[in-house]
């Protein structure tokens, strides 16, 4: 055989004694082939350097082989993790990842013509307001979607989320357990559903504690945005004893901006709290007191459904909700010199 010329599944099928469509079976995931000829194609394969054509796979089971995620660009810590993960089992599905970083709201309609044009088999969306008219677009082009920690109304699509209100009612009620009365919140940006719901579900907590018309200040997930609003926050008539952050890496810049510029201690003059748990904040520096997303478990059940629907797309949406993880670090004490 003239080694330059590309081996095919002909030369594959006719070297092992075959049919070219035996091939074909053993590289395509479910379809029905016998061990000993399986066994015998996987090794003729190999002695003659067959690689299969994923193109030519794709034609054979109408799937492109590929799902789209959608990554926002904005600097939060917990996404190369959650990107790695999802990455890892769709690969273990043979699904490989097309990633899209989205900037701001407004580019997220040339994202979803490129989705269309690449005609993925699914989309999971770890970034952008979705709601029910997005959705319905999905299902126009009959691609499946998962939402990554977020969701929308009426539950059209399907979504893995970690339980935002019930962590963060866990902070809140350490915090009032600790007699702090003067709190800031520092808010993601305002376009983010997680950042709304987080927000929202701080403004209730801290009602129930009595704690009202609390100061707001909104970030961008950013380390230098929790610096940011943090200093303004102490020119302001009401300077808190304690910060309940929209996210972990804007509670670490706060922790910097804090101990650098404005000499105070934590926990002893400030308390501060943050949500996902990070690898970062188990560092010794910050060591914060935060919810830790169940990140395992949320990117398996998110390809699970995926899956599940590009298999069934009859199959209604699901939601799935799971409690995060209460990290006891050492960023919170009792409030001192209250007024």
């Amino acid at each position: 055989m003239n080694s330059k010329k590309r081996v095919t599944s002909y030369d594959v099928a006719k070297a092992a004694g075959v049919s070219q469509s035996a091939v074909s079976r053993v590289y395509v995931e479910g379809r029905s082939v016998s061990k000993k000829t399986k066994a015998m194609v996987l090794a003729t394969a190999k002695e003659l350097g067959y690689k299969p054509n994923a193109i030519a796979r794709m034609l054979i089971t109408k799937r492109s082989g590929m799902v789209a995620v959608i990554l926002s660009s904005r600097a939060n810590l917990i996404y190369p993790e959650v990107l790695s993960l999802l990455n890892k089992r769709l690969s273990e599905k043979n699904e490989r990842v097309l990633l899209f970083n989205l900037d701001d709201a407004a580019g997220l309609d040339d994202i979803l013509e490129q989705i269309w044009t690449f005609q993925v088999d699914g989309v999971i969306a770890l970034a952008a307001h979705f709601d029910n008219e997005s959705i319905e677009n999905f299902k126009v082009h009959n691609i499946p979607v998962v939402l990554y920690n977020r969701r929308v109304s009426g539950h059209s699509a399907s979504s893995v989320c970690c339980n935002h209100e019930q962590g963060i009612r866990q902070l809140v009620n350490i915090l009032d357990d600790f007699g702090h009365k003067r709190f800031l919140v520092l808010a993601g940006p305002s376009e983010s559903d997680v950042a709304q719901e987080r927000l929202e579900c701080a403004i209730k907590s801290l009602s129930l504690k009595g704690h009202n018309d609390v100061p707001i200040k909104y970030g961008d997930f950013s380390y230098d945005s929790g610096r940011l609003t943090f200093a303004e926050a102490m020119h302001s008539n009401n300077v808190p004893t304690a910060v309940i952050c929209s996210n972990d890496t804007m509670a670490i810049g706060v922790i910097d901006e804090a101990r650098k510029n404005f000499g105070l201690r934590i926990p002893e003059d400030l308390s501060v709290v943050g949500f996902d748990g990070v690898n970062a904040v188990f560092w010794h520096s910050y060591q914060l007191t935060t919810i830790k997303q169940p990140l395992e478990q949320m990117t398996k059940a998110a390809v699970d459904i995926l899956l599940e629907q590009i298999e069934s797309p009859e199959n209604p949406a699901q939601l799935r909700l799971w409690s995060g993880a209460f990290i006891e670090g050492n960023t919170v004490g009792p409030v001192r010199n209250e007024q």
